[in-house]
């Protein structure tokens, strides 16, 4: 069975215009990649966890604040290395220069013996739609486009 994971799209609506929360993911190997690098906070579904309690406890940990409000379902994406992602939006504007993601542990160089600690993200911005388009992961832009669907702004 494909891993699962759950994630929140976050977005505020300025001057009438969608903007959506991403965020970057930290450590080593992302730190020289930006289009096409980004994603929704989200994270593996522990077992017997509710999926939404899922997205809400990942999204805290990799943004230091707890997000409440009206969660709606987007949809399942597998993704191209097979996982499932299970997505719902809500409607939040928290500062994106204040997130304080969780760290993990990796050795550092690769057969190094050096373990280190990196963040899990190490960055959030918000970004238009176009701007999101270009700079979420591949298999998460279908988000983006069943959330305008679903608001019926699409």
């Amino acid at each position: 069975m494909p891993q699962r994971s759950a994630g929140l799209l976050i977005y505020r609506r300025t001057a009438g215009v969608f903007e959506f929360l991403l965020v970057h993911p930290g450590g080593p190997f992302w730190v020289r990649k930006d289009e096409a690098a980004w994603s929704i906070p989200k994270g593996l579904i522990d077992d017997n966890e509710d999926e939404l309690q899922a997205a809400r406890r990942e999204a805290e940990e990799e943004l230091g604040v707890a997000i409440d409000g009206n969660f709606q379902p987007i949809g399942s994406y597998k993704q191209p290395g097979g996982k499932i992602v299970i997505a719902w939006s809500v409607e939040a504007d928290i500062d994106a220069d204040a997130v304080k993601s969780n760290m993990f542990t990796m050795e550092w160089p690769p057969k190094s013996g050096t373990m280190k600690e990196f963040p899990e993200v190490d960055k959030a911005g918000w970004f238009s739609l176009p701007e999101a388009g270009r700079k979420i992961l591949k298999g998460q832009r279908a988000m983006l486009d069943d959330f305008l669907e679903r608001r019926g702004a699409g």
